[in-house]
């Protein structure tokens, strides 16, 4: 299982636009054949600052996501320039 942790921080005033478009993009994702899991969290004490959590079969399937129209028109054509900071961090989920 390939995991991606991805902080974003919006500029402000840009929040509640941000979290409206990462609403389309939970069904979008989550409908991928390599997505098992994809969650979108905000913080309550800092509206601006998100944190997306998914999996995916392997880094193929990541791979995918970021090469669907959704991805590239939703992420990285609206969010990513309404964000002050944008960080991504990979894991490998540990099993027995």
């Amino acid at each position: 299982m390939y995991v991606v942790a991805a902080d974003y921080y919006a500029m402000e005033g840009k929040d509640d636009e941000i979290a409206g478009v990462l609403r389309k993009m939970i069904p979008l994702s989550r409908a991928e054949p390599g997505c098992r899991l994809y969650m979108v969290n905000r913080s309550p004490e800092d509206p601006r600052k998100f944190l997306l959590y998914e999996q995916y079969v392997n880094e193929d399937g990541y791979k995918a996501h970021q090469a669907t129209d959704a991805f590239k028109e939703n992420i990285l054509g609206k969010i990513v320039p309404m964000l002050e900071s944008r960080v991504r961090h990979f894991y490998q989920v540990v099993e027995p």
